[in-house]
């Protein structure tokens, strides 16, 4: 199986080989402490523990703390689309079905759910290094999930895009909100089935009376 931290690369030398695999160990290790402590909590010295290195290897690395965050958070966006087809998500239908694929296969990775979870909240603090990334991220979300469904509108009854850019808040703000609600007690919140539920009941109720596409997730009934 393929680690989520594995990084394709086509310079392959014994050296090469060495420098990834321990730079996927120190990512690999970041993001535990960053989930379990939160960015400002979790240090470098923790997690040099963790891959038996020291402060100063973690630096060798990545240069700093900052860079490492980053590093972690670009891996976790890897993570979400390297089973897709050109790495990028879908558009249409195809994405609210990518959405609710994602929650299923979340269920299968805690940590890294865990990691994103912790580093987003954190992120709207003052000076929090992931502000701009999660800030950014969410603009870029909110852009893709209202072009997703304008394409199921019909063009000649469209609705207002105010009402097209509050559903697509409303998907991603209920997606992270399941999250959180599984990761504190997964044997009650059905993560993918209640994405599912969600996101069909707002995109639906966007496109009810416009002749547009309806979704319906095949795979939750």
């Amino acid at each position: 199986m393929t680690d989520q931290f594995d990084v394709p690369s086509t310079d392959d030398t014994p050296r090469s080989r060495r420098t990834r695999d321990r730079r996927r160990d120190i990512l690999r290790a970041a993001s535990e402490i960053f989930g379990i402590k939160g960015y400002h909590n979790g240090s470098l010295i923790d997690i040099a523990e963790q891959v038996g290195m020291t402060h100063a290897g973690i630096l060798h690395h990545f240069g700093s703390k900052h860079q490492l965050l980053l590093e972690v958070l670009d891996f976790r966006d890897q993570v979400d689309v390297e089973h897709l087809e050109g790495r990028h998500p879908p558009e249409g239908l195809d994405l609210f079905k990518h959405l609710v694929t994602t929650a299923r296969r979340n269920t299968e990775r805690p940590g890294i759910v865990q990691t994103y979870a912790v580093l987003s909240a954190e992120s709207v603090t003052d000076g929090h290094p992931g502000h701009d990334y999660f800030r950014d991220r969410f603009a870029e979300l909110r852009i893709m999930v209202a072009r997703s469904l304008r394409q199921l509108c019909d063009p000649d009854n469209m609705p207002e895009d105010e009402q097209v850019e509050t559903a697509a808040s409303a998907i991603i703000g209920v997606m992270d909100g399941l999250q959180i609600q599984w990761l504190l007690d997964d044997s009650t919140v059905d993560l993918p089935r209640s994405t599912a539920f969600a996101i069909e009941a707002i995109v639906n109720s966007l496109v009810a009376g416009n002749n547009g596409a309806k979704f319906n997730d095949e795979s939750q009934n």
